[in-house]
């Protein structure tokens, strides 16, 4: 037996030193794709590269590895080569161990710099000002729906979605009281949502209050007596508070889209792999809704989303946000755009972007 390890232990040890040597050849090569991209302003992150590569390497796996092992070692790979090819700053709603900023680190892995934002609104306002290259925020949930804070800012920024990201949520109570002591709750109000009957049901008189992060609550619960927070485990290591319970989501399945911000648009990922999001208001008359989506079923584009917000400019007046599967550039979502356009007073594209696999 011990000849036996002595030999696979060698053997592990002489692939390690191929396997360095590869990962070496592939960020040298990271390295001269910066500098042509530097010479011509070519975008650094190219989201349609990305989610090409990922299905390549996962097509070429045949185990043992798992798939979401595959995808954890190149997303850190991918993050090395991008910070040889140019330092990232990705702004995300902070502090530190939220939600968000979870997810931008599953996007863009530990080798790009991160910046804290307290509001929302302040992502985009960094990335349309070139403080950030990129910017996360979330934009719907499984359990609650859609983001209201994220989407009424999409009306007015030129930025562009250039991916997105599904990210399982499971929150989790903090405190350093017991239930019983536990007078106030502090996070964000999507969050207090998700977990709304747990709470009801354990902590029926505590009160709930609205913070602009779940982190941000964690760092106020640390210092408040008789408080608790509902976050992530990780925002409770990394602020000191013990956790009081867990899995307080109300459902188990709870899961949260995101998307990442940028000031240009991503190209194709290939047939079948993209899928774009647009802004439309609609003339008030009826069956104005109906007409505005004839233009993708005539063409057989798939709507996967639609969503109504207020304009905000004048009582019982409306925009609709829709996700259809597709490019903006492809021939097909062109001749839609074009016809909505005739029907509709204003049609925005917000971006097209690889599918994300959820």
């Amino acid at each position: 037996m011990k000849k036996e390890l002595a030999n696979l232990r060698a053997e592990i040890d002489s692939l390690d030193e191929k396997v360095v040597k590869l990962l070496n050849r592939r960020l040298k090569c990271a390295q001269e794709i910066g500098e042509l991209k530097r010479g011509s302003k070519t975008r650094i992150y190219v989201a349609e590269r990305e989610a090409d590569v990922l299905r390549r390497v996962q097509a070429a796996n045949s185990g043992p590895l798992k798939p979401a092992a595959v995808q954890a070692i190149y997303r850190e790979i991918m993050s090395a080569a991008i910070s040889l090819e140019k330092p990232l700053n990705i702004a995300y709603l902070g502090p530190e161990a939220t939600n968000t900023h979870q997810a931008a680190i599953r996007k863009f892995g530990s080798s790009v710099d991160y910046r804290p934002m307290a509001t929302i609104a302040d992502i985009f306002t960094a990335v349309e000002k070139g403080e950030a290259d990129y910017g996360v925020v979330p934009v719907e949930n499984s359990t609650e729906g859609s983001v209201r804070d994220s989407l009424d800012l999409f009306v007015e920024t030129p930025l562009k979605i250039v991916a997105e990201l599904h990210q399982e949520i499971e929150h989790t109570l903090l405190s350093n009281e017991p239930l019983d002591k536990i007078k106030k709750i502090y996070s964000k109000d999507q969050a207090l949502a998700q977990c709304r009957r747990w709470l009801q049901r354990n902590l029926p008189h505590a009160q709930l209050i609205d913070v602009d992060s779940t982190a941000l609550g964690v760092q106020i619960a640390a210092k408040e007596k008789g408080a608790a927070a509902v976050a992530p485990r990780l925002a409770g290591e990394r602020y000191g508070v013990p956790v009081a319970a867990t899995h307080i989501q109300d459902l188990k399945n709870n899961t949260s889209r995101f998307v990442f911000l940028g000031r240009e648009a991503s190209g194709s990922a290939g047939s079948g792999h993209d899928k774009t999001s647009l802004l439309v208001s609609l003339h008030h008359e009826p069956g104005a809704l109906l007409h505005a989506l004839q233009p993708f079923n005539r063409r057989k584009l798939n709507l996967t989303r639609i969503e109504s917000r207020p304009s905000k400019l004048k009582p019982w007046d409306y925009i609709f946000f829709l996700d259809v599967t597709g490019h903006y550039d492809d021939p097909a979502m062109q001749a839609a755009l074009k016809e909505l356009s005739r029907k509709c007073p204003l049609v925005k594209w917000l971006g097209s972007y690889p599918v994300a696999k959820k």
